[in-house]
């Protein structure tokens, strides 16, 4: 695990400055504190800090074969390293560590970019092939592991594993993205095509670039894709294919020559996974869990049944609802605006967990993959509804019903039905981008200056998800909802969230039920194995059956929660009051300032909860302020021209 950063020049091998390499690279010190090395030549420089994993003698990088004409850095592992060792050493490849990295070099000898497609794991490679004078990067399947890159002034590509390391680049231009603010206040997160930066990009999960000196730079490439088929089985074989895959998937992660560990939540995803490090481990599993000091946010009792039962070191701690002091601990670990409050537990889980090991697995993906979110259930019931009725029937009985169905945000769940009727008067791909969003476009629209509305150009952050679920490799509602959770939902929020969260304190967190294999399985299966009876994620917990009890399998879903409407009535008050007058925000230009003073009134009086419109809104302020150093005396950004253009 690792900070990676570069510098290639495109148009002509000028030398590369070392200091602006070491300034990058050393803005990820974070990511790697056990080495820091760089390699230079005419026109190429790679950086990386590295946390020693796997080989902690021999594995430092940059790595280089022994002729010198081929050099490696990456971030993440190749879990299926071994067996590619073997296979090239077959093949003739002598190898001189016993690293991961080297497989990546012997397998672009042997395979050139068609290498990526053999590799399992959580990745971003970066290789320079010095004759050939081409520099190939690529991503992770499922974009675990983070790849920033842009084009500079001098004819320059620069890359680094997050944006302050292209930030440490005095090049770089940083002027801000209003369309990527548009798409922030619509979900809480920068999505992976879009960045907060004008002429930033990252990446896409499966893709490469191969990029060559004396050309322009390719578009990304890409080189895996999960499409939606169902498959015709017995439920008693695809249960036991499901935990072969599963056991596969977690003992490949268990490979390291550090202390290694789980988080455990006490929710049937993360249980999981300890049930089968437990199973695979010849010691007792080390685990790590955070708890609320408010009951009904709290998961300890849970985790601590799951940790007795498989009798694993467990280690607790329990977060007050005061923990909002990790604002700005958040905010330069995220570099861009990041809402999604869990976060907060998220980062608290990985400090704790740190205090033991240095690499622990995760129980994220299993939602995308298996349908666990309740919004996901939802869309496949409003689906079977959609379809029994034509377009304009639907819209004109669903849209009526709607329009005049009082909100009642704080009845009961099943006296909530407004939003349901609203979706059901819309396609399946508009109703699915309402139900992922967390501020809708109404309330986004009414924040914002007509100057700002304008310069959107007609860019709605909404789309993105409309198209993905137009042209989904899937034949029914629910499995083109899934396909877009896992193109734009999974990359942009929850692996960000548990990489920056974990890298901060320098932890590598593994995700095996996001093995590749296991999420082409998943989408394999019927919409029957994956939602039931209302219920989510039917055939894992059906699988789990043989490790843990129904009080584990069958409870409803938590997760982290934390208390961000009391905070902006209680001790954030001020921070409300600040959103409206003087903020970074304010300075912008970008809003109404009296539609910004109506949310925190309203939110102060009780009136209505805007505490999640109120979080977003201060993260953004704090980011603003961080990456475009847009503080009392600055002047306000102006924003890029490729970011007014594109839609």
């Amino acid at each position: 695990m690792c900070g990676i950063a570069g510098i290639f020049h495109l148009e002509t091998a000028k030398p590369v400055d070392p200091a602006r390499l070491a300034a990058m690279t050393g803005a990820l010190a974070h990511r790697g504190p056990d080495a820091a090395d760089m390699w230079i030549a005419q026109g190429i420089g790679l950086g990386q800090r590295r946390l020693a994993i796997i080989d902690l003698e021999t594995g430092d990088q940059p790595m280089q074969t022994a002729d010198g004409k081929l050099v490696a850095i990456q971030n993440g592992e190749i879990y299926n390293y071994r067996e590619l060792r073997a296979e090239l050493q077959g093949l003739g490849h002598i190898f001189r560590t016993a690293s991961d990295t080297e497989v990546i070099l012997h397998g672009w000898r042997q395979w050139g970019p068609a290498c990526v497609e053999r590799f399992h794991g959580m990745f971003v490679v970066v290789l320079y092939d010095v004759d050939a004078r081409t520099l190939f990067l690529a991503r992770d399947r499922l974009g675990v592991k983070p790849l920033h890159y842009a084009e500079l002034s001098d004819g320059s590509l620069i890359f680094a594993s997050e944006l302050k390391g292209l930030l440490a680049h005095p090049l770089l231009r940083v002027e801000p993205s209003l369309q990527a603010v548009e798409d922030y206040l619509a979900f809480g997160y920068v999505p992976d095509d879009a960045c907060i930066v004008g002429g930033v990009n990252k990446l896409p999960a499966g893709h490469f670039i191969l990029a060559e000196q004396g050309k322009q730079l390719p578009a990304p490439r890409q080189y895996w894709d999960v499409a939606f088929a169902p498959v015709a089985a017995s439920e008693a074989a695809l249960e036991e294919e499901l935990v072969s895959l599963m056991r596969d998937a977690v003992r490949s992660r268990m490979i390291a020559d550090v202390p290694l560990g789980a988080f455990l939540s006490g929710g049937v995803d993360s249980s999981s996974v300890v049930a089968l490090m437990a199973e695979a481990s010849r010691g007792a599993v080390e685990t790590s869990s955070i708890g609320f000091d408010e009951p009904d946010h709290d998961e300890t009792r849970h985790a601590e049944l799951v940790s007795k039962r498989f009798a694993t070191n467990h280690r607790s701690r329990i977060v007050a609802a005061e923990d909002f002091g990790l604002i700005d601990t958040l905010v330069a670990a995220f570099d861009e605006p990041f809402a999604d409050a869990s976060a907060l537990p998220t980062y608290r889980v990985s400090e704790l967990a740190r205090e033991k090991v240095t690499v622990a697995l995760s129980g994220d993906g299993a939602d995308e993959c298996f349908a666990g979110y309740r919004r996901l259930i939802y869309h496949a019931a409003e689906e079977r509804l959609r379809g029994a009725l034509p377009s304009g029937l639907r819209r004109a009985v669903y849209g009526g019903l709607g329009a005049i169905y009082p909100k009642l945000d704080r009845a009961p769940q099943y006296l909530r039905a407004k939003s349901t009727l609203q979706n059901l008067a819309l396609s399946s791909g508009e109703a699915y981008a309402r139900s992922v969003g967390v501020t809708p476009e109404e309330t986004r629209h009414a924040l914002y200056a007509p100057d700002f509305a304008r310069s959107l150009g007609g860019h709605r952050a909404e789309d993105r998800y409309v198209r993905a679920i137009e042209t989904a490799p899937a034949d029914d509602g629910l499995s083109a909802a899934q396909y877009a959770d896992l193109k734009i939902w999974l990359p942009g929020d929850i692996l960000t969230k548990v990489d920056r969260a974990s890298m901060a304190v320098s932890l590598e967190a593994r995700e095996p039920l996001l093995d590749h294999r296991l999420v082409e399985f998943a989408a394999r299966l019927p919409r029957r194995m994956k939602v039931r009876g209302g219920e989510g994620k039917w055939l894992l917990k059906r699988a789990m059956r043989r490790y843990l009890p129904d009080e584990i399998l069958h409870r409803r879903k938590m997760g982290f929660v934390t208390p961000i409407g009391a905070w902006f009535r209680g001790p954030l008050a001020h921070e409300a009051d600040a959103i409206a007058s003087g903020s970074a925000l304010t300075r912008t230009e970008w809003f109404d300032r009296a539609a910004l003073a109506r949310v925190a009134s309203e939110h102060k009086s009780g009136k209505r909860d805007h505490g999640r419109l109120l979080w977003q809104l201060l993260m953004l302020d704090r980011s603003l302020a961080r990456v475009f150093g847009l503080g009392a005396s600055a002047a306000p950004p102006q924003p890029s021209r490729a970011a007014e253009t594109v839609s």
